[in-house]
């Protein structure tokens, strides 16, 4: 089901940089009430000032900071149209990976969704809408080399999102999921050689990733890909499984022989 943005009253998590602020001036532009919110207080505040939206400032990797956001949120905009949930973190490193670097990608990647979930709901049942948008990234479509918590954790937002629409869809609540693979954002950039590798030359800006959501948003559709082609490796890792892992195994030789130099 499409949204009219006209008026919608938008929360958007990690909005203060990269895709999140440029979803934020993307639906404000469509006419859209948006509430920007993000760790980061001043570029939560800036960019809110730039679209003439609401700042909020707070930590969504614990149950309290996703109910404080939903609240002032509600408190700003009367009541949550539409909510995108696209903070997110990649820390690096597979099974060595710090418990807290694991915890810290579940608790911002998942959790932070399901207690968005659970804060929105029972008034979007009540009045038989809402709309839940989720960045989940082609990794949880497919795998991140060189970050496991990352690839665990997006294919657990990817597979909460669909429980959502198959949960909820004939009660009036719309899911999508949006998968980019890479974007030009301080996230790219912190996976440095191996990141740029893997997904340089093929990477998008914030922007196109906002133009793709949009037009995801007036269609309705679950799966949002900026870039076309993760569809056509979602389908190879399904149908020809040992296939893909051969390939991804390939790559993961080869950004292991670029760092060895």
């Amino acid at each position: 089901m499409s949204i009219d943005l006209d008026g919608a009253g938008v929360v958007i998590t990690g909005g203060g940089r990269g895709i999140g602020a440029a979803l934020a001036r993307s639906l404000a532009g469509q006419g859209a009430r948006v509430v920007v919110a993000d760790l980061d207080a001043d570029g939560a505040n800036a960019v809110a000032g730039e679209v003439g939206g609401t700042a909020v400032a707070g930590d969504v990797a614990s149950e309290q900071g996703v109910r404080a956001l939903v609240a002032e949120a509600r408190t700003a905009l009367g009541e949550i149209d539409l909510f995108c949930a696209n903070a997110g973190v990649a820390p690096h490193g597979g099974p060595d990976a710090a418990e807290e670097a694991w915890a810290l990608a579940w608790e911002v990647n998942v959790m932070a969704h399901v207690r968005a979930a659970r804060e929105l709901l029972p008034a979007w049942l009540d009045r038989g809408r809402g709309h839940f948008l989720a960045t989940v990234s082609a990794a949880g479509l497919l795998t991140s080399l060189g970050s496991a918590p990352y690839s665990v954790s997006k294919h657990g937002a990817l597979a909460f999102a669909e429980w959502l629409s198959a949960t909820y869809r004939h009660r009036g609540i719309t899911v999508q999921a949006v998968c980019p693979q890479g974007v030009r954002t301080k996230m790219l950039a912190d996976t440095g050689t191996a990141g740029q590798l893997i997904m340089g030359a093929t990477a998008i800006e914030p922007e196109q990733v906002a133009d793709a959501c949009l037009a995801g948003l007036r269609d309705g559709r679950f799966l949002i890909l900026p870039h076309p082609e993760v569809a056509d490796y979602y389908a190879v890792r399904a149908t020809q499984t040992d296939r893909w892992l051969g390939g991804m195994n390939k790559l993961q030789r080869k950004v292991e022989h670029e760092a060895g130099g």
